[in-house]
């Protein structure tokens, strides 16, 4: 592909709405999407007590025109369940993603039939499985993280059955850039470019955390331009899944790199 065609995904707009209900780890997804922690100054405001009262836009650090629109909960009286899509500006999206700590409720699944309507696709995403492993682990005298997966998609999923959502999918995603690369977010990666149309999948690969080793593939052979006067920031997190710890890392400014030794596929410490 030339560079020419990269400058032209620089001009396609991507608007990617993320609702769910306070507390349930959406605007973390938002920063965490963006490939951003909640400490950086362009994050959006998290917090356990509602902390978004409108929709509020938050585009890419690199890619300005891929913005991740952070949406107030359905079913307040500002945002009633019946008018909710009209009231956030239902048709600038190009798809939802509909955000739960726990089960998802019934407002969710009269969004999720709502967005179907209007010929448009949603995801359900189980936003904090982190926290949730991590109070399992503490608790359980023997810990099985593959089970706990597990048990709580299945719960998830007879949820919505009961809320009469015949053929539920939903993705367990973590809340942190550091650790979307583990669970469900891979597959819901490729789901989402799948859905969308060529022009505006190629954008969205650009915009997405190199969270996953196709991705890179994708992005590898993309030089980063440099200037003489360009400041240049790498990134290192510390990861760790309770049996190994490794670091991961990636260039972050002016544009953003690979991730490198991802999951730690290249060099890990056994805990």
């Amino acid at each position: 592909m030339s560079r020419a065609y990269f400058r032209d995904l620089d001009s396609i707009p991507l608007n990617i709405a993320v609702t769910g209900e306070s507390g349930s780890g959406k605007s973390s997804f938002v920063n965490a999407f963006r490939g951003i922690d909640n400490r950086d100054d362009r994050a959006a405001p998290t917090g356990v007590v509602e902390t978004t009262m409108k929709p509020e836009a938050y585009p890419h650090p690199t890619y300005p025109n891929v913005t991740v629109w952070d949406l107030p909960r359905i079913g307040t009286t500002k945002f009633p369940a019946d008018q909710y899509l009209e009231h956030v500006g239902f048709e600038k999206f190009d798809f939802f993603i509909i955000v739960s700590s726990d089960r998802f409720k019934e407002n969710d699944v009269k969004l999720a039939q709502g967005i179907v309507e209007m010929g448009k696709n949603f995801y359900f995403v189980r936003a904090k499985i982190d926290s949730n492993l991590h109070s399992e682990k503490n608790s359980q005298k023997k810990y099985d993280e593959k089970k706990t997966l597990q048990k709580i998609k299945e719960n998830c999923i007879q949820g919505l059955k009961e809320l009469g959502v015949t053929t539920p999918q939903v993705f367990l995603v973590s809340n942190f850039i550091c650790h979307l690369h583990l669970y469900d977010f891979p597959t819901l990666q490729k789901i989402m470019e799948r859905d969308l149309p060529s022009h505006k999948r190629d954008t969205l690969i650009l915009a997405l955390p190199n969270i996953c080793s196709s991705n890179i593939e994708k992005k590898k052979e993309q030089p980063i331009p440099l200037s003489r006067t360009d400041d240049v920031t790498v990134r290192f997190w510390r990861c760790n899944n309770g049996k190994k710890v490794w670091y991961e890392w990636a260039v972050t400014e002016p544009s953003c790199s690979a991730i490198h030794n991802p999951a730690g596929r290249s060099y890990t410490i056994g805990l």
